[in-house]
């Protein structure tokens, strides 16, 4: 535990942090995974539509520090190569 006043504080600041960080990676993954059961059932316009919900929610995981840029490019790129391919 922490002896000091500081590193308590410190404790409180990073469970506000990690409790904020996983909501809004959860957040990704669920739109991620919106778009996967829409290309799982074929349906082109259904992907397609998910997918651009799940865009601007994969580049605000990045500028607020959640993903790597390279991580989101990724899976995006292996989305859209996905619903291209239907």
């Amino acid at each position: 535990m922490a002896n000091h006043k500081s590193a308590e504080k410190r404790i409180r600041q990073i469970a506000k942090r990690t409790a904020i960080n996983r909501a809004r990676i959860s957040r990704v993954r669920t739109f991620v995974k919106k778009v996967e059961t829409a290309i799982a059932t074929g349906d082109k316009d259904a992907a397609r539509t998910a997918f651009q919900l799940a865009q601007p929610e994969l580049h605000r995981a990045i500028s607020k520090g959640v993903l790597h840029k390279n991580t989101a490019s990724r899976k995006l790129s292996r989305l859209a190569a996905r619903i291209n391919a239907l």
